[in-house]
């Protein structure tokens, strides 16, 4: 199979912006139906109304990642509504304050914590028998080098990042002999609002856009591709 499966079905987090919409968009082009989610119901209607005029279909599903009763939720609604996920990209990420790590404050470590890591556990969990059950299920996760070069200031997003990728890769040992596939995608720098945050004075100019980084996202999304447990950088 050279693309996604007739009718297939992918749920992407942090879908209102950025990379997340940008990977959104590509799926839909590429023929998915796109289950969109995020905490911004303005963002992803505008991502709605994108996917929509390139002839795609979405389905908007706003939600907090921190809240765990609407994750385990996901699983169970997408088999009740369309009896299949095909493919899963966790894109939505928290930065957190950039502080020492004994200035991280108690709220701000629940924050980071829970979208990136609790909710990478509770997508696991509730998507994975869809997506072993199809054709050929793809997930990824979208990562940050922070995760594994250490840098002040930076711990709590470091080390929930750190903590997601070793879940993503265990559970791609775990499904291995399965047609399920697991891998990472470390974007690099890319223009997004969060980057911003982060560098307030870089010049955005030099750095590619979401849309310019989203196919090799997508691209790993394929049945044809057969890497299982990898980080994938782009460029």
């Amino acid at each position: 199979m050279a693309g996604l499966p007739d009718g297939a079905i992918a749920l992407v987090t942090g879908a209102s912006r950025g990379i997340g919409a940008a990977a959104a968009i590509e799926l839909a082009r590429l023929g998915a139906r796109v289950v969109i989610t995020a905490r911004t119901q303005g963002g992803l209607e505008e991502t709605d109304d994108v996917i929509r005029a390139l002839g795609g279909e979405a389905t908007i599903l706003p939600l907090d990642l921190r809240e765990g009763a609407q994750i385990d939720a996901i699983g169970p609604t997408l088999f009740q509504r369309f009896g299949r996920l095909d493919v899963l990209v966790h894109n939505a990420g928290a930065l957190g304050r950039l502080t020492p790590v004994s200035h991280i404050l108690p709220d701000d470590w629940a924050d980071v914590v829970g979208v990136n890591l609790s909710a990478t556990w509770r997508l696991i969990r509730t998507c994975d028998p869809l997506l072993r059950q199809a054709p050929a299920g793809r997930a990824v996760f979208v990562t940050e080098s922070r995760a594994r070069e250490p840098r002040a200031y930076w711990g709590a997003m470091g080390a929930t990042k750190a903590g997601m990728e070793h879940l993503a890769l265990t559970w791609a040992q775990e499904v291995a002999t399965t047609k399920l596939r697991v891998n990472l995608f470390d974007p690099g720098p890319v223009a997004t609002r969060m980057r911003s945050n982060a560098f307030p004075g870089e010049d955005r100019s030099t750095l590619p856009t979401p849309e310019i980084v989203a196919p090799a996202l997508a691209a790993l999304c394929m049945p044809r591709e057969e890497r299982n447990g990898e980080l994938v950088r782009f460029g």
